[in-house]
């Protein structure tokens, strides 16, 4: 599944532009931030998106920070309340996340919003990491550039000691200044909830807010967060979904994968295959789109294909099991 060549790319001029060149071609490229390496992909690019899910090999369809170079780029993916723009003016360039509601029409990939409303948008302050994303002319949607569980990478070695031939070019930027992820940090009701201590603290928070963020607690099994580090609510489609589904019911919509065609498939209001050939990474890039497309169709449920439990057959499922679970 993995034999790419992954490049090791200067953090020089050349370096930067080979690297945004290679991102905006829908490729995988780590690059150092001031907080921790990233893994980026074009996050406009679903198919793209999908690679970090798969040299990840990470099982959930958990949301991404979408990196960009300023905040006229950030203004056009999300809404911004004024104190969300006092904020953004404030801390930006740094290690600080915003969630916010994403804006209607922005070209992200559902993929990396993992089928939200809302986005988690950050301005990085490394040098390299601004070059990068303004020669890239893409937002990026950027985790930390490591195998899913390791610990998070400070230096160009420890990406390759983790993702060495599952991504195309590592940037080699020398070490992370802050060294650990950003804080993450909810405008998306009256008060800001802060989702994830990190490089910008509660305490300097606060004293822009002029009270301290509600810290949210967080769920033990990490179902599907609005961003990294909220753990609660989960997107699902109106209509209930039906797994492992073998036939099709009268006026069911129908989640299909790969040439298997379930009987009564005549009978779907509407159908979508996730890939006909059979390609888990082009599924996950269509996922949430699909689940989109079918529910708008009107049908009150939704049946799903069997899909394979391996590689990022396992996140799919997972996905599909969270939409699918007893509605609150």
């Amino acid at each position: 599944m993995f034999d790419r060549k992954t490049h090791h790319l200067g953090a020089d001029p050349a370096g930067c532009a080979e690297a945004g060149a290679l991102l905006r071609a829908g490729k995988l490229v780590a690059f150092p931030t001031e907080t921790v390496y990233g893994l980026g992909a074009d996050a406009t690019n679903a198919l793209a998106v999908a690679g970090i899910y798969e040299a990840k090999g990470r099982s959930r369809f958990n949301p991404l920070i979408i990196h960009v170079s300023g905040l006229d780029d950030a203004m056009k993916l999300a809404v911004f309340s004024p104190r969300a723009e006092e904020l953004a003016r404030h801390f930006w360039p740094g290690p600080l996340t915003l969630v916010l509601p994403s804006r209607e029409g922005a070209a992200i990939s559902d993929l990396a919003l993992a089928g939200h409303s809302s986005i988690a948008l950050r301005v990085p302050s490394h040098p390299v990491a601004r070059a990068i994303i303004e020669a890239s002319h893409c937002p990026i949607a950027a985790p930390s550039a490591n195998r899913s569980g390791h610990v998070s990478p400070t230096l160009a070695e420890h990406v390759l000691e983790d993702l060495d031939g599952r991504i195309d070019a590592v940037v080699m930027g020398g070490a992370s200044d802050v060294g650990v992820e950003s804080t993450i940090l909810s405008l998306l009701d009256e008060r800001a909830v802060l989702l994830r201590p990190g490089g910008v603290t509660r305490a300097d928070i606060a004293s822009f807010l002029g009270y301290e963020p509600e810290l949210v607690e967080h769920s033990s099994d990490e179902d599907a967060p609005l961003a990294p580090g909220l753990l609660k609510s989960h997107y699902a489609p109106k209509a209930s979904l039906r797994l492992e589904a073998h036939s099709i019911r009268e006026d069911e919509a129908a989640l299909l994968f790969g040439t298997f065609r379930p009987q009564g498939l005549e009978k779907a209001r509407l159908s979508f295959n996730l890939s006909s050939r059979g390609d888990l990474k082009e599924a996950a890039a269509s996922l949430f789109s699909a689940l989109r497309q079918l529910d708008h169709s009107g049908a009150s449920v939704i049946a799903v294909a069997p899909i394979p439990d391996f590689g990022l057959g396992e996140a799919l499922k997972d996905r599909l099991q969270r939409a699918a679970a007893p509605r609150s």
